[in-house]
């Protein structure tokens, strides 16, 4: 079975490389032009929109806490909006949800200002990496030691800064292998990276450990933890509530069945797109192209998981 689900990677490999334009034009990859624009989330806290990933900041008594840092270009561009909505561009502190560039292309400027940024190791460990991400034909070299996260941890924890209780959950081989959702208590407010995904359908970066199985618990574990009135911010579009990770949850659990099952018979990315297994969620997730292709290459370590392969 292992050689059989093999072959069938490489042959998922060759497809995702001819997808490759389609997979550099992901709705998550924002151009870094225009205003970054804020809106408010409670009175203290806000998210900002076009540097990159979305960004969220929130007040401390020791300066700003956020969760994302944007684009490295956007950075000055962010610090003037942070300031601008705030008063205040004092930044206590970062979270990274994960390595991705549109995440935590701010670091340097965090610790420049001598705020921390908190990690999951493995993010770390992709930030200091020299590696290839097929699916975007990119190549990615180790960033400077200034724009590396400073704190890093392996399990979930939690932790205070400048009086407000912070907490952080890992989800194991999501989005990657390195994602956290970030919880603030006091105001019921998770942060949740591209664990959630609005408009467009969830991207596995099978390339960093990312798979739709773990996703799928990650959904699943975000909407159990949920409250009715919870505020739960994505890596990308507007804050939603519990009835969008219900909504999430629902559609990845439908359609990883059927990816399951296809596979178990030897079928392809291209079987999987001619059998329209997402058909009646693209109304609302739009084009299932990358989404399908790059949930078939991150089954190959999880041969297990899928079952029995003919």
């Amino acid at each position: 079975m292992a050689q059989r689900f093999a072959n069938l990677h490489r042959r998922a490999f060759l497809q995702t490389a001819a997808l490759g334009a389609a997979a550099l034009a992901l709705p998550w990859r924002v151009s870094a032009q225009g205003a970054i624009t804020a809106t408010a989330v409670d009175a203290d806290s806000a998210l900002f929109s076009g540097a990159g990933g979305n960004v969220f900041a929130t007040r401390s008594a020791d300066g700003l806490i956020l969760v994302d840092t944007g684009l490295a270009e956007r950075a000055d561009d962010l610090k003037v909006a942070l300031a601008d909505h705030f008063g205040d561009d004092r930044i206590a502190a970062a979270f990274n949800t994960h390595w991705h560039y549109e995440n935590t292309g701010g670091n340097a400027m965090v610790r420049g200002g001598g705020g921390r940024i908190y990690a999951h190791e493995n993010t770390r460990l992709w930030l200091d990496g020299d590696f290839y991400v097929p699916w975007q034909d990119r190549h990615y070299k180790p960033l400077p030691e200034e724009a590396q996260p400073s704190d890093t941890f392996y399990t979930g924890g939690e932790v205070t800064i400048g009086g407000r209780a912070v907490e952080y959950v890992h989800h194991k081989r999501a989005h990657t292998d390195g994602d956290i959702a970030i919880h603030f208590p006091d105001a019921n407010i998770t942060v949740a990276g591209d664990l959630v995904s609005v408009g467009a359908y969830p991207v596995f970066d099978y390339a960093t450990g990312g798979w739709i199985g773990a996703f799928t618990q990650a959904s699943e574990r975000l909407l159990e933890a949920a409250g009715p009135d919870t505020k739960i911010v994505p890596g990308l579009g507007p804050v939603v509530g519990r009835d969008h990770l219900q909504a999430q949850t629902g559609m990845l659990t439908t359609v990883r069945e059927r990816i399951y099952e296809l596979v178990r018979l030897g079928r392809g990315v291209e079987e999987m797109l001619a059998a329209e297994v997402t058909k009646e969620f693209d109304a609302e997730w739009g084009d299932p192209t990358v989404f399908i292709t790059n949930t078939y290459p991150g089954l190959w370590a999880h041969s297990y998981e899928v079952g029995r392969v003919v």
